[in-house]
């Protein structure tokens, strides 16, 4: 009896091990061919967005398409993730984020702002930083939300400001969409656009001469301590503007703009 419970054990570990070997290399294969060019996400930035404004309806429409990108980057598993380069961890974190972004906004379209999204009281929402905190899509394993993303993992891990200028909040405000996908083999380029791109937004930045005074974004200011690790801030801004910005200059930031950044 126990010589068959013996070989009977043998059995069974033989054919976990065997389980366990497939998941293994069915893992890695999938790490492996991780589309690191975010394609499908590229297709529906091209279709979708136009000049930095996104059509949500458009969006709605290609829900199915947008879903199946989605399900990809949840199947990312931790120790796949890790398995990245940093340039290609960089660019899957942007892409997710935006991509959820825009998930957010058509899971409760149609809407005026992001801040809509929570209680029926907007400037609530924005206070509480609702939107950004709730917990409705899985990334490396677990049950994220978008500040997840911006703050514990783009901040942390990778101490690069341009950042701020590639994730975008769904508002008038943030930098612009872009119309494709970032990824890792073009990422250095795509983020030195995106910064100068919001930068040389008169709308949004610019800078009086004759009074000496710098009008920025509050990103600036929400955000100064990233933007200030390695030079001071008229430095970082400097090279998005033509004149010659006074070390003294009076620096004055912005009305934020929440209004929905859509293509109507």
């Amino acid at each position: 009896m126990e010589s068959v419970l013996s070989k009977y054990w043998m059995v069974v570990m033989k054919h976990l091990f065997t389980l366990f070997l497939v998941l293994g290399l069915s893992q890695t294969l999938f790490a492996q061919n991780f589309d690191h060019k975010h394609s499908v996400w590229d297709q529906l930035l091209k279709k979708h967005v136009k000049n930095g404004l996104v059509s949500y309806k458009g969006f709605v429409s290609d829900a199915t398409t947008l879903n199946g990108y989605l399900e990809g980057l949840t199947k990312v598993t931790e120790s796949q993730y890790q398995s990245f380069s940093d340039k290609e961890k960089m660019s899957f974190l942007i892409n997710a984020y935006n991509a959820f972004t825009v998930k957010l906004i058509i899971d409760h379209y149609p809407i005026d702002s992001i801040t809509d999204i929570g209680s029926p009281i907007s400037k609530i929402n924005l206070a509480r930083g609702i939107p950004w905190k709730k917990e409705f899509f899985s990334l490396l394993g677990k049950f994220r939300h978008l500040d997840w993303i911006e703050h514990e993992k783009l901040r942390k891990d990778f101490l690069e400001p341009r950042i701020h200028f590639a994730i975008v909040c769904a508002s008038i405000g943030c930098p612009n969409l872009q119309s494709e996908a970032y990824i890792p083999t073009n990422l250095e380029k795509q983020l030195q656009s995106a910064k100068l791109g919001f930068l040389k937004n008169p709308k949004k930045n610019s800078y009086d001469k004759t009074t000496n005074t710098l009008y920025l974004s509050k990103i600036f200011n929400w955000f100064q301590t990233d933007f200030t690790k390695k030079t001071t801030l008229i430095q970082f801004v400097q090279d998005g503007f033509d004149d010659t910005i006074k070390p003294d200059a009076k620096i004055i930031y912005t009305d934020y703009n929440w209004d929905l950044n859509e293509l109507k």
